[in-house]
């Protein structure tokens, strides 16, 4: 009977630490570092896609206006806050460099959205990092 108790602990024990793991390589997945963007497009006042490693590209969204007038190729900061995994926008600082580098607009980051390899292909050319 002991036995079967314990079996039974050790058994929920590694079902409810699954989920964690679970999610672990899930971000992982969706996670890089900064040293990896290769380049960037402006798509609009709110929107700046990454492109990560070889063929990953990320969206960002911005809740503030600090791509305002910038044309696609405009120089943009991108640093890691705190950590060198970026999995969330909360991870990353993006500036936009204004009036030929003159003037930096900080971008508040809302969304960090990997796109499938089929949303990066749709991606107008113009738009595609």
């Amino acid at each position: 009977m002991r036995i079967g108790l314990a079996l039974m602990g050790a058994v929920a024990t590694l079902v409810a630490a699954t989920p964690g793991l679970a999610a672990e390589k899930a971000s992982a997945g969706r996670c890089f570092e900064v040293s990896e963007v290769k380049g960037h497009t402006i798509a609009d006042d709110h929107t700046l896609y990454l492109k990560v490693g070889g063929a990953s590209v990320y969206r960002l969204g911005m809740s503030n206006n600090c791509l305002g007038g910038m044309k696609p190729g405009d120089p943009v900061t991108v640093k890691a806050r705190s950590t060198p995994k970026i999995c969330e926008a909360d991870d990353l600082d993006v500036h936009a460099e204004v009036n030929g580098g003159g003037l930096s607009s900080r971008c508040i980051l809302d969304t960090l959205t990997k796109l499938t390899p089929a949303e990066a292909s749709a991606l107008p050319a113009k738009l595609k990092p």
